[in-house]
């Protein structure tokens, strides 16, 4: 049996050979990560072990504080930041339940836009077809699961910037309820919306690491909950518009294998609460408003190293609207978060595409501003309202497809333990 060491330099070494183009890590802790492993494979040979994450090969992406190091969230103007006291709480976490943590992995500058370009470190090619994007804002994690540079990824998760790269790169991608897995020492886009949470190639691996950063038992996936009675909800309409032909076939075919399995499939509207929400934050998004303010500073002064203006943009125009217009969306939101909850107890989960279309080529994304505007669009447009509206998700990969896409299932707030045990019966279902 292959040692965790083994494992590592494997993964090293490939990292080693194409370092003067690394796209995909912004940091590698090769001597860390090497002394981590021989601490497992100890622990291995003592019959001792730390837990079911013990000996993984984690990478995590470059908004988490180390310590003794500035976190840099794919930024130039975070270089000269002051160094972290402290690991962030999920690496301490995940440090203490024997991973092997072997670098930080790139992102799009401070985890605004949805497309996964940074103009600084570079840009990830999808683990599929290097040419493609790679969808962000943790796009560094998708690919790094998607090519086996790592066994699990962590990023955070503000509006599908764990799922949206998990969908584009084939891999399992999971968003915890907001505020289930600490904060601490992860740098913010959005109090109110920011979520940490797991990429891995399956959904018992996302189960183990949310386990363990929530600081919980993992679920009892070894259980299987029987889709026999299962009430799917599909929230046809806005969410399924302009979907692309091959991504509506593959959930298609998916819906079909859990119907025959005997879940119920359910009609479910929620585009009254998605107008609402669109309403509500028209002047400005609770991102880019809470991102406002944490960038308000440079916002006043001008940044004194150039900043992506995807990012600057809607930052700069999100600073100049008044504090009424966030109350008052912050307002609006929990009373819709309520509503949605309501509605979402004539089902177990919701079911639909985690984004409507494919990941598409990076160089039309450079060449289009208007076609990269609704790209953008689309890849947000389905996986946001898990976060507009508090509530959990996880995104599969669907079979059989030339480019990959996602089916997402999401369900209530901190029903996350039971959408993972949902979520690992779905997913044999599709692997089979």
């Amino acid at each position: 049996m292959q040692s965790i060491r083994d494992h590592l330099e494997i993964i090293l070494s490939r990292l080693a050979n194409r370092a003067a183009d690394e796209k995909v890590f912004t940091k590698l802790y090769a001597e860390a990560a090497r002394a981590a492993a021989d601490a497992s494979d100890a622990r291995a040979r003592a019959s001792v072990t730390l837990g079911p994450l013990d000996g993984t090969i984690v990478s995590i992406k470059d908004l988490f504080d180390v310590a003794g190091e500035a976190t840099t969230a794919g930024s130039l103007m975070r270089r000269t930041a002051a160094p972290a006291l402290r690991d962030a709480a999920i690496v301490s976490r995940l440090r203490q339940a024997g991973a092997v943590i072997i670098g930080k992995t790139n992102m799009t500058e401070f985890a605004f836009t949805a497309i996964g370009d940074n103009m600084h470190y570079g840009t990830p090619g999808n683990a599929v077809d290097a040419s493609r994007i790679p969808g962000g804002s943790s796009s560094g994690a998708g690919v790094s699961v998607g090519e086996g540079t790592s066994d699990i990824s962590i990023g955070s998760d503000t509006g599908g910037s764990i799922r949206i790269p998990a969908a584009l790169n084939g891999v399992v991608g999971f968003k915890p309820t907001a505020r289930r897995v600490p904060l601490t020492g992860a740098y913010p886009l959005s109090a109110t919306l920011d979520s940490i949470g797991p990429l891995g190639l399956s959904v018992a691996a996302c189960a183990v690491a949310d386990a363990v950063m929530a600081g919980e038992e993992p679920p009892p996936l070894h259980l299987p909950l029987p889709l026999d009675g299962l009430r799917v909800g599909v929230p046809r309409g806005l969410l399924f518009e302009d979907t692309e032909s091959d991504v509506g076939v593959a959930f298609d075919r998916s819906l079909a294998g859990i119907e025959r399995k005997g879940a119920r499939l359910v009609d479910i509207s929620i585009d009254d609460f998605i107008a609402d929400m669109r309403a509500a934050t028209k002047r400005g998004s609770i991102a880019a408003m809470e991102g406002a303010e944490i960038h308000a500073d440079w916002l006043a002064t001008g940044a004194s190293v150039p900043v992506d203006p995807h990012v600057s943009g809607p930052l700069s125009r999100a600073a100049m609207l008044p504090a009424p217009a966030y109350i008052r969306a912050l307002r609006r939101r929990g009373a819709l978060v309520a509503a949605m909850d309501e509605r979402l107890t004539a089902v177990d989960v919701l079911a639909l595409p985690t984004t409507p279309v494919t990941a598409p080529t990076i160089g039309s994304m450079a060449e289009d501003a208007e076609l990269r505007d609704r790209v953008e669009g689309l890849l947000l447009r389905n996986t946001q309202v898990a976060n507009q509206f508090d509530l959990c998700a996880i995104s599969l990969p669907m079979p059989d497809m030339a480019l990959p896409a996602g089916l997402m299932l999401v369900a209530r707030n901190g029903r996350d333990r039971n959408l993972l045990r949902i979520a690992a019966e779905v997913e044999r279902l599709l692997v089979g």
